[in-house]
């Protein structure tokens, strides 16, 4: 649950937030003046904070958002105020609120209002640096390789950034996809604007409208004061929408008519408002199957891919595994404090071997845990968690390796299929029965069924819902 902190002058409002958050499970934190509300925020990373508008001596509630946007970029920041006008509204969401409410608030309010901010905090703190930098200060120097693949895609980058042009970044899940879409932001002329980032994955079908374009008041049941929505929110700057497969055909239709206008238009409103974003869109699905199933349109998709940035999986870039090892055990040794400074052969060897479905993704997570468990100045063996899939170089290094796709093939009949007429099976034909054949020969195990097809869990179980295989 997120960490908050309450800022108020009056006792009873203190008590009254105090009570109502630690009621839902958060840990909170009250305080009654500015200069003591810094004192914390220096300390601790809150994930929101409420503060009052009219704090008094030494600082007013804007002043405090200045400085905790500042210390703290993640935190979401609301502000409460009883003399709510359209003026100090404005300020504050141009400051970087993420919203405000107006006292007397309700409890119902509050309680809509916390999990909302929370979950924004949480996902900026996923995108930020670890040591605390801003996710505008990202992207490109996070961008770890000099293998072709990479180099490739980097120049290509490079261009596109330059452009104001949509962009479509493509690649498995784990690849760093969101990196991408930072560093485009980063070298655009958009840099010192707003970088705005949703997975739409995250975001339930019936609220996805309400949270990209807002919502007025009484729009629907709860919708009980008006919403900016993430377009407005992203105005003059970047708009990073991550899994844009998962979003609703209503969505999509919404998504169309901003990319064919520039216009948004609140849930429940009858205006629409000109939004200056530049949208960058990613996908680690197949676009073009969900059109054929009629589950993606296919005029979003062109308008989306206006652009496309394909970005390699860890095993098209295998030069680049040593490098990105030592780059996260030098950043995880810093985080943690330690002396870890670099591996043994053997351990290394196990790295360079080791397939990588999860990709970057999986090789940071396994980076992390060696970190945390050494014992010396090295990274042994031992250290790593296990790693069955080696596909790569095989070998064994103490442990059997797992069955690969040359493993395998030679078990599969690999013979092409004849199609109900007679003539040859079509592609999704074959790759339907090849999958099948796969899973019978796994007993139905999606996790080695995925590594020896060579790809992700999360495109199997799309492959098997697409062809209605009984997995």
């Amino acid at each position: 649950m997120a960490r908050i902190l309450v800022i108020d002058d009056q006792v009873a409002t203190l008590d009254l937030l105090t009570r109502l958050f630690e009621a839902e499970g958060y840990a909170v934190d009250a305080v009654a003046d500015g200069e003591l509300a810094r004192q914390y925020v220096e300390r601790v990373d809150y994930d929101v904070v409420f503060t009052d508008l009219r704090l008094g001596y030494p600082y007013d509630g804007l002043e405090l958002l200045e400085m905790i946007k500042k210390v703290r970029p993640r935190t979401q920041v609301v502000i409460m105020t009883a003399f709510s006008s359209v003026e100090s509204s404005v300020l504050a969401m141009k400051a970087g609120a993420y919203d405000y409410i107006s006292k007397p608030f309700k409890a119902e309010e509050v309680r809509l209002l916390a999990p909302r901010a929370g979950e924004k905090a949480q996902l900026a703190g996923k995108v930020a640096d670890l040591e605390g930098r801003d996710t505008g200060e990202r992207g490109a120097k996070e961008i770890v390789g000099r293998s072709p693949a990479m180099v490739r895609m980097m120049r290509l980058v490079g261009q596109v950034a330059r452009t104001d042009a949509t962009v479509l970044v493509i690649g498995e899940s784990g690849t760093g996809k969101e990196l991408v879409a930072q560093a485009i932001h980063q070298l655009s002329r958009r840099v010192d604007k707003p970088f705005v980032a949703v997975n739409c994955g995250a975001i339930p079908e019936n609220l996805q409208e309400s949270e990209f374009f807002g919502h007025v008041k009484g729009a629907f049941t709860g919708a009980i004061r008006h919403k900016m929505g993430l377009f407005e929110e992203a105005h003059n700057g970047t708009l990073f929408l991550d899994e844009v497969g998962e979003t609703s055909l209503s969505t999509q239709v919404k998504l169309l008519r901003f990319l064919q206008t520039g216009e948004v238009r609140r849930v429940g409103g009858n205006e629409s408002a000109v939004v200056d974003v530049r949208l960058v869109a990613a996908t680690n699905r197949d676009l073009e199957l969900m059109i054929a199933n009629k589950t993606f349109r296919e005029d979003l998709y062109y308008r989306l891919n206006i652009i496309a940035v394909e970005v390699p999986p860890l095993r098209d870039r295998a030069g680049d595994i040593e490098t990105l090892a030592k780059y996260f055990c030098a950043r995880f040794a810093r985080k943690l404090g330690n002396s870890v400074a670099g591996f043994s052969d053997r351990a290394m060897k196990r790295l360079l071997a080791h397939s990588w479905p999860g990709n970057v993704r999986e090789l940071e997570n396994a980076i992390e845990r060696a970190v945390t468990l050494a014992r010396g100045t090295r990274i042994e063996l031992d250290d790593l968690p296990r790693l069955e899939r080696v596909a790569r170089h095989g070998g064994d290094l103490g442990r059997p390796p797992s069955t690969s796709v040359a493993a395998v093939s030679g078990e599969f009949d690999t013979a092409v299929p004849p199609a109900a007429d007679g003539g040859l099976a079509t592609l999704r034909e074959m790759e339907r029965a090849h999958i099948e054949r796969a899973l019978r020969h796994f007993d139905g195990n999606r996790s080695r069924t995925s590594a020896a097809l060579g790809i992700s869990k999360a495109t199997l179980w799309r492959k098997i819902k697409a062809y209605e295989i009984d997995a």
